[in-house]
């Protein structure tokens, strides 16, 4: 059973990545999962925020008494010593790829260019083989346009890659109002991947403390409809590779993603919750039924259920919007 397929220029032995998490903050953890199966990492992120510390600080030393760092940073986390901090996140980089065969992906997250070209240059001397952008702004200043929005997520991609000579992906949010044309816009600007979707991260609010208050759960099966439902609709417009991150959980939801159209799917909640061994599992299951099904490789599924490739295109526009309304009876 033939489980390769190719992701951003570079062949795997199946489609199953991990995804940044902390779990390859820990070197012994992306060995694991190269035993049980991983084909690819990718590594926690490196925060903007982190190199904006990390550049004041040094500032800081050599100015002694000049004024004080901007206010709106206190209301940061001590990111001075959040996963290691730059420095020690090119060590990482340069550890993961000497303990594993498998490519080591590094991960940059943040939204503008400034201290990221240097350090996209850094992770790629570290030895990554390709980048991954994760792009998280939470635009919500009424003056600003979604093309502004755009122009900048493009702008960005294309200053990364006029930095660096590996693949870059970009790890997108679904809050657009044109994706499918963002899409065409970032591989135009030199994206070789697109990630879909990065998770919105929303605050609770504490009822006693009245305070916010960071709240995180892991993602659940439910998530993956809406990445399977864009990759479908993605797949054949866009020459840049898919993945398919948050709500893969089996092998039944890896196989869902590669007939949507992905090239990978990236793993994190389900290995959080099961273990980095479950990757064996989801592998060995994902064969099974390629066998059981008569299917010979993973490139012969990818993309069969897309928008392009199904006898109903409209399943995925209007049409399926009004027969789910449709199809909901009131109990009497």
């Amino acid at each position: 059973m033939d489980l390769s397929t190719k992701y951003l220029g570079l062949t795997l032995k199946n489609p199953l990545v991990v995804s940044a998490s902390p779990m390859s903050e820990d070197v012994d953890n992306i060995r694991k999962m190269e035993d049980a199966g991983a084909s690819a990492v990718v590594l926690h992120s490196l925060f903007e925020e982190q190199i904006t510390v990390d550049s004041y600080e040094l500032d800081r030393h050599l100015s002694g008494g000049a004024e004080s760092f901007a206010e709106s940073l206190s209301y940061f986390p001590d990111l001075t010593s959040y996963n290691m901090g730059p420095e020690g996140y090119l060590e990482q980089v340069a550890k993961a790829k000497a303990a594993v065969k498998i490519p080591i992906v590094a991960s940059l997250n943040g939204v503008s260019s400034g201290g990221w070209i240097r350090y996209a240059k850094k992770m790629e001397q570290a030895g990554a083989d390709a980048l991954e952008l994760n792009i998280y702004t939470i635009p919500t200043d009424p003056e600003v346009t979604s093309e502004q929005i755009e122009q900048g997520y493009a702008k960005l991609v294309g200053d990364v890659k006029a930095s660096i000579g590996i693949p870059v992906a970009v790890k997108l949010g679904p809050f657009f109002s044109t994706l499918a044309h963002l899409a065409q816009r970032l591989e135009q600007a030199g994206a070789s991947g697109l990630v879909l979707f990065n998770r919105f991260y929303q605050p609770d609010f504490d009822l006693e403390a009245l305070e916010i208050v960071p709240s995180l759960k892991l993602s659940t099966q439910y998530e993956l409809m809406l990445r399977l439902h864009w990759v479908a609709i993605l797949w054949g417009r866009v020459k840049a590779d898919l993945a398919i991150t948050g709500g893969v959980h089996t092998a039944q939801d890896v196989l869902k993603s590669m007939m949507a159209g992905a090239q990978v799917v990236e793993i994190a909640s389900a290995l959080l919750k099961n273990g980095i061994g479950y990757l064996k599992t989801i592998e060995s299951e994902l064969a099974a039924w390629m066998e059981a099904h008569e299917y010979e490789s993973i490139r012969q599924m990818q993309g069969s259920m897309s928008q392009r490739s199904v006898a109903d295109p409209n399943s995925f526009l209007r049409a399926n919007y009004l027969k789910v309304i449709s199809s909901y009876a009131l109990k009497s």
